[in-house]
């Protein structure tokens, strides 16, 4: 794919061709972005885990050891995150990005630019939802 020129205040809108060589060049560089920013943070996080200060005191070793669980599972959740931000520049790179999974319609770019890394379209996500809740209930 060569370089696209994509102006610094470029918004992808419903009035152009869905999924164009701008679009895609857009949300590749929000999520590499996004995956950079994520990665970014996650040194700083490695680097708060490796602070072995030692705490005399009990609450206060208490209160750190509940800080460094929190800190772990955010990073697990970004690490989950990471692995669809890549799967997302997969699909860009095959052409499937922006198309639902379950109906092969187009996801739209406001949802897109909301959660770039969206599967489904508003109406098939609300409907996994639903049938998450009517299952997770009985």
């Amino acid at each position: 794919m060569g370089a696209v020129d994509l102006p610094p205040d470029y918004r992808p809108t419903e009035d152009e061709p869905f999924m164009n060589e701008r679009q895609r060049a857009y949300f590749r560089k929000k999520l590499l972005d996004w995956r950079d920013e994520i990665l970014r943070e996650s040194r700083e996080t490695l680097d708060f885990l490796q602070d072995s200060t030692q705490h005399p005191d009990v609450t206060d070793r208490a209160s750190h050891e509940s800080d460094r669980g929190i800190e772990l599972r955010a990073r697990d959740r970004q690490r989950k995150l990471i692995s669809k931000i890549d799967a997302a520049l997969s699909r860009i790179d095959d052409g499937s990005y922006g198309y639902c999974d379950e109906t092969g319609e187009p996801i739209g770019v406001k949802r897109l630019d909301a959660r770039p890394v969206a599967t489904l379209s508003l109406e098939a996500q609300e409907r996994h939802e639903r049938r998450e809740r009517i299952y997770r209930d009985d």
